[in-house]
């Protein structure tokens, strides 16, 4: 059965992804170290992980695997999410894949190095908008149909 995996820590599509599990008859599990609302809908289960770093990665990393949807802007855990066979949605409805996941990590490391080298660096990244949240949901309705035709 295809479940829905949410990176929760700061995650803004929460009751989108709840919305588009509870539509399809699926298990969603938000993942956080704490802080979270437990949602009432029976589909949801609210996963509290002890704290340190990259726990509620971890823990969604080793259960996603073939036919499961993760929901992630940290792309390390979104890489090993693909190649664990986890189809990976990004909160701004980018996918992940074989095919775009190293590129992404490229990226992500390089900006990182940039950061690091340069103190003074300030921000960089856009605030979360509309259009994002609605691609999201469109990007999110597809991959569970792709999951659930897959399973």
């Amino acid at each position: 059965m295809v479940v829905i995996y949410v990176d929760a820590d700061a995650c803004p599509v929460k009751a989108e992804a709840e919305r588009v599990g509870t539509r399809h008859g699926l298990r969603v599990a938000f993942v956080s170290n704490g802080g979270l609302r437990p949602s009432q809908n029976p589909l949801v289960d609210t996963v509290i992980v002890p704290e340190g770093p990259d726990v509620a990665d971890m823990w969604i990393a080793e259960r996603a695997g073939p036919g499961d949807v993760v929901v992630t802007g940290d792309i390390p855990l979104a890489a090993r999410c693909v190649e664990g066979g986890a189809l990976v949605i990004k909160p701004n409805g980018e996918t992940l894949d074989a095919r775009n996941v190293g590129q992404a990590l490229a990226v992500r490391d390089l900006m990182a190095d940039l950061r690091a080298a340069d103190p003074f660096r300030q921000g960089g990244g856009r605030a979360f908008s509309k259009a994002d949240r609605s691609r999201f949901l469109d990007a999110l309705e597809r991959l569970v149909r792709k999951a659930k035709g897959a399973a």
